[in-house]
């Protein structure tokens, strides 16, 4: 308990000291919103059936909020569930937060992101479960002519 709590402060603390993502981005497109009016309060159910047995299993699940946006998805496998991930997003529409669970429920990463002013990412902080900062990836982006 003492170190999910841990936990939980450490991530809390990260979000605060990073700006968030909605100071830097604009407003989603049309053709997002769009997508995302279709899937409002929408669970998706992926089965693999095997091809001799004629077996069926559940696969993967993902769940969409009332604003049509992702917020969990999980995999399973023969023997329950491989992994599982969690989204929370900013008042600008895009993902802030991704926490990565494993096989059993636990959190195994979270993902914390910024964006440039267009709306593209710029940097994504990924912590351990301790709330230890793990690794800084920044996106470039390159325009070829």
């Amino acid at each position: 308990m003492k170190r999910s709590l841990h936990f939980i402060y450490i991530i809390s603390l990260a979000l605060f000291l990073i700006p968030e993502a909605s100071t830097y981005a604009q407003e989603l497109d049309a053709a997002t919103l769009a997508k995302r009016a279709g899937r409002k309060n929408l669970t998706i159910k992926e089965w693999n059936t095997d091809s001799r047995s004629k077996k069926r299993w559940l696969d993967r699940v993902t769940t969409y909020d009332n604003q049509g946006r992702k917020i969990e998805q999980i995999e399973y496998a023969s023997y329950g569930q491989k992994w599982r991930e969690t989204y929370e997003y900013g008042d600008n529409g895009r993902i802030v937060r991704e926490v990565e669970y494993d096989d059993r429920d636990k959190p195994k990463s979270v993902k914390i992101y910024e964006y440039n002013t267009d709306g593209t990412k710029k940097k994504q902080y990924k912590y351990n479960p301790n709330g230890k900062l793990e690794t800084v990836k920044i996106f470039e982006y390159i325009i070829s002519e």
